[in-house]
């Protein structure tokens, strides 16, 4: 199934939901989920790619044990803003086995997100480093590391189920932040968004069921050391969307920047 063919909206699939009031429902849900996508061995590419990285290691890591699995999401159960990125990094997430954590991207996005209040602590290096996320959780659209950070779309496609089961449970999910054209896609696709909205750094798009898409540049080092993605622009989307997921402003439908 392409990222183009029509589905129906997340929230109205035949997919287990629950209630706002189900929290520890959910939590237990969440985990059963999260064990499910650790042992996933659906692209042989990505298994193959994600263990021999795993048994190589980088220089500097050689003496840690890496997780060299899929990576489940992170963050709060009653979350009601959702974090998309792209995919784990072969020496970060793929090492560490927390989304976004032990690599450059993941720097840049849990500084923000403590700037921002939706962290206790400014880093995100190891599994048992005390992080904890308040009203937001992040996950990556493809759950392995890609070769190249360049996933095919026959893998991005076998974990869209995954995001799909998660924003079911994720009940109080009101705002949900692509961050990169990647997810932006993928996020747009599920929640039924037609005609897709136009990607942009700051874009806001309206879904049929009410949430939030909200898009930003990708935390890439490419994009911070080039200055595409500087901090207060960071900074400002995650504020943004602090906002909407407390109704203290309406979304304003708009182009962002960038394509």
């Amino acid at each position: 199934m392409s990222i183009g063919d029509e589905r129906s909206p997340i929230k109205a699939v035949g997919a287990q939901t629950f209630e706002p009031g189900d929290v520890d429902a959910r939590r237990v849900a969440l985990d059963v989920l999260s064990n499910e996508i650790a042992v996933c061995r659906r692209c042989p590419r990505l298994v193959v790619w994600r263990e021999q990285v795993a048994v190589d290691k980088r220089a500097a890591f050689k003496d840690e044990e890496y997780w060299g699995r899929p990576l489940p999401g992170f963050g709060d159960p009653e979350a009601r803003v959702l974090l998309v990125g792209l995919a784990p990094a072969a020496h970060g997430g793929n090492r560490t086995g927390r989304v976004f954590t032990g690599d450059r991207s993941g720097d840049w996005l849990f500084a923000a997100l403590w700037r921002t209040g939706f962290a206790n602590q400014p880093e995100s290096v190891a599994l048992d480093d005390g992080l904890v996320l308040s009203d937001a959780y992040v996950v990556a659209a493809v759950r392995c590391a890609p070769p190249d950070n360049k996933p095919t779309t026959t893998e991005r496609d076998a974990c869209v189920p995954f995001l799909r089961r998660e924003l079911s449970l994720l009940a109080d999910v009101r705002v949900v932040v692509a961050l990169g054209q990647f997810a932006h896609q993928i996020v747009a696709v599920e929640l039924g968004m037609k005609p897709r909205p136009a990607f942009g750094h700051g874009a806001e798009a309206v879904a049929p069921d009410g949430t939030v898409l909200l898009s930003s540049y990708h935390p890439s080092q490419r994009n911070t050391f080039t200055g595409t993605l500087t901090e207060p622009m960071f900074d400002s989307v995650l504020r943004r969307a602090r906002q909407l997921a407390e109704g203290e402003a309406r979304a304003n439908p708009k182009q962002g920047k960038g394509k």
